[in-house]
């Protein structure tokens, strides 16, 4: 479907181990040649050691990788304190709940032992809430709601087969409203899927209640948003085959105590995609919606729709987990908004009446979870482009900041980080033969203690992001940094799919999945190659879940990358279809087309493993249900077969995605001891060695 050859690169007719032999020739060469090439400069007055590409000595290990994936997410205020949650990659991913007190104090809250997340649509999100009465949350291993209230033991609220996300006090009723996913089986749709629908639940409940239903009949719902009266019940809901970021609508109705009022849409429909409803103190509704291709920011009033301030910039984002906010309403005409370009965001103030907006001159280019701590001070999740990801309070008179926690030590050197450079570059024509360009940010390798040989050029990792309705963005992450602190190049594709640009790029992968996404990698490297940048040879693609797919992709129709490394990618279409959970049961119509065997099977790269000669690694959770293990498992196999060189890992215990720190450093350190075998270099430091079928004599067994 897509392909094409760099000049020098090898044909399809060269196997696998020939090619690998090339390369270590070619390692050789590289090794004994002398004099400095770009990479960096000196530590002070030290001259850079000249070595290998990839072989560099970095501080950056993949220990200190498991440690910094101590991911925050859902961010919540009330009464001056701040709560969040936290990840613990040495507890087996546990998820806790921390607390900052107005005095600055932080600790850790809830019960021991309390896992606090949910698997509302297997992504979760919203997993808990502050109340009077005590923090309701979802624990985990029995997704039941808990109540824990001062000084006493959590008491379970609700019984098994439920899972609730996204709940938020009624204030009429001593009760919270709820989105409950129904995993009973007593109950399920006509077409045999579980149920979602929003619920009531009493903060008194005996602890087997399973929630008073208020609102049912979609396939899918979110954000349930009382008004501050108590009077109206505002959410958003969208139905097979739509993903939320495609069609989805916003309803309103009477909240009555025993039910709702007749409901009826006031946003959104077909082609649009609406999401985060928040009522203001004057009884006015605020959301986002696109329906001039944008997400911007709305306002129903009085029965009436109104565009506060539209933008060729997004003020939302595909709506992958319950909760999400990306502005946050002051009470007082204004709100505090993120709004994003090109995987650039911006933290500004807007005028509600006017449309103003004044931005802020922050140090950060990345935001999520805008929430308001006090009248006059704003609270988020920051990321800039030389420190970790923290948890910032930022000021709306001043614009100043202070940084309030980070769980992560910024501790590398400045001179160690590669900075993100924006590429733009020509891509693929579209349908009617018109020019496209695509986006990416590429990192140099970095490292002032080292150099590469002379008259060489580095290899290069392209990435592609998962979703494939997702974003790379330009903050500090040192899963780059892992590598380009070794002497790799990065390039960082914000494929056609990708958000942040608009409807219009983001629908470039619809009924294109597969083509797009490959072509865009591909004209990274193009661009790359032409620039002088990069080794044109020495090209490696990696990416996880959607990017897994591309990935499997580039390397079954092109020849241009020379090995892959796959994290749980899908390898077959219609296997995905037919065993994908009930969130993205209906992606692939969107993404692919309409369920056609032939069409499926022309897109799967399982079934095109006749040009498939490159090296792959894959790795995968083996408790993974949005792309299960014998996704993974049938094309290692198949792969093994042909006499591929390929390298399989799966780690016991592990969902989408990993969180045991034992298996985040195994992956990373496995994958560097790949590229090292088929590049042609000794990575630094003590590697275990990884197994390689059709490379190893001795790797022997099975997947």
């Amino acid at each position: 479907m897509v392909g094409g050859r760099l000049p020098g690169a090898r044909g399809k007719n060269v196997s696998g181990t020939g090619r690998i032999a090339s390369l270590l020739a070619l390692a050789v060469a590289v090794a004994m040649s002398a004099g400095c090439a770009a990479g960096g400069g000196p530590s002070g007055d030290a001259q850079p050691v000249q070595a290998p590409w990839g072989s560099w000595t970095s501080p950056l290990g993949a220990a200190r990788l498991a440690s910094a994936s101590v991911a925050m997410s859902d961010l919540r205020a009330a009464d001056g304190r701040l709560w969040w949650r936290e990840s613990r990659p040495d507890q087996g991913g546990r998820q806790v709940l921390m607390v900052r007190a107005a005095d600055g104090g932080i600790d850790e809250l809830g019960p021991d032992g309390a896992y606090v997340r949910t698997r509302v649509h297997e992504y979760g999100g919203a997993s808990y809430l502050p109340t009077d009465a005590g923090l309701v949350y979802s624990h985990f291993p029995d997704q039941r709601l808990y109540l824990a209230a001062a000084g006493a033991a959590p008491r379970p609220l609700t019984g098994a087969g439920y899972r609730f996300a996204d709940c938020v006090p009624d204030p009429r009723r001593a009760r919270l409203v709820c989105v409950r996913e129904d995993h009973t089986g007593a109950t399920l749709a006509a077409n045999g899927e579980e149920r979602n629908e929003i619920v009531a639940v009493a903060l008194d409940a005996d602890g087997d209640a399973a929630g008073q239903v208020l609102v049912t009949g979609s396939d899918f719902v979110a954000y349930p948003r009382p008004s501050p009266d108590g009077r109206w019940l505002a959410w958003v809901a969208w139905n097979h085959p739509d993903m939320p970021w495609d069609s989805s609508t916003l309803h309103l109705a009477e909240l009555r105590e025993d039910g709702i009022g007749p409901a009826r849409v006031i946003a959104g429909g077909p082609g649009r995609a609406v999401t985060e409803p928040q009522w203001d103190d004057d009884g006015s509704l605020y959301f986002v919606d696109d329906p001039d291709g944008w997400w911007n920011l709305y306002r129903w009033r009085d029965g009436e729709v109104a565009a506060v301030a539209p933008m060729a910039r997004e003020f939302g984002g595909p709506l992958w987990s319950h909760g999400a906010r990306s502005y946050a309403l002051t009470g007082d005409g204004r709100a505090v908004v993120r709004t994003s370009l090109a995987g650039i965001d911006r933290l500004g103030v807007l005028d509600l009446a006017t449309g103003a907006l004044r931005d802020l001159d922050l140090p950060f280019v990345a935001f999520s979870d805008i929430v308001l701590l006090d009248a006059g001070t704003a609270a988020a999740f920051a990321g800039a482009v030389d420190e970790d990801t923290a948890l910032v309070a930022v000021d709306l008179a001043s614009g100043s900041h202070r940084v309030l926690h980070r769980p992560v030590p910024s501790d590398l050197p400045p001179a160690l980080i590669a900075r993100a450079e924006a590429i733009e570059f020509p891509t693929a024509p579209g349908p009617d033969g018109s020019p496209r360009t695509a986006h990416a940010f590429f990192y140099p390798p970095t490292n002032p203690d080292f150099a590469g040989p002379d008259g060489t050029l580095p290899p290069l990792i392209v990435t592609v992001h998962g979703g494939p309705t997702s974003v790379a963005k330009s903050s500090l992450s040192l899963n780059r940094q892992f590598w380009t602190s070794r002497g790799f190049a990065l390039v960082d594709v914000n494929y056609g799919g990708s958000t942040t640009f608009g409807r219009a790029y983001r629908e470039r992968l619809n009924g294109q999945w597969g083509v797009v996404d490959v072509a865009d990698a591909l004209a990274a490297v193009d661009h790359l190659v032409a620039a002088g940048r990069v080794d044109p040879v020495r090209v490696a693609i990696r990416g996880g879940s959607a990017g897994g797919f591309t990935v499997l992709s580039a390397l079954a129709f092109g020849d241009r990358f020379t090995a892959g490394a796959n994290w749980y990618g899908v390898s077959d279409i219609k296997a995905l279809a037919a065993t994908s959970h009930k969130f993205e049961r209906n992606y692939d119509v969107a993404l692919v087309g309409p369920p056609d065997e032939a069409l499926y099977r022309s897109r799967s790269p399982l079934f095109h493993l006749d040009r498939f000669d490159e090296p792959l690694i894959t790795l995968q959770g083996s408790e993974d249900r949005i792309v299960p293990p014998e996704q993974s498992r049938a094309i290692v196999d198949a792969l093994r077969e042909r006499g591929v060189p390929v390298a399989y890992l799966e780690f016991e215990g592990e969902q989408h995605g990993f969180r045991k720190a034992e298996n985040i450093i195994r992956a990373h350190e496995a994958e560097l001891y790949f590229y090292g075998r088929v590049f042609g270099f000794t990575p630094a430091g003590d590697i275990p060695p990884l197994p390689i079928w059709n490379l190893d004599e001795e790797a022997g067994g099975s997947p």
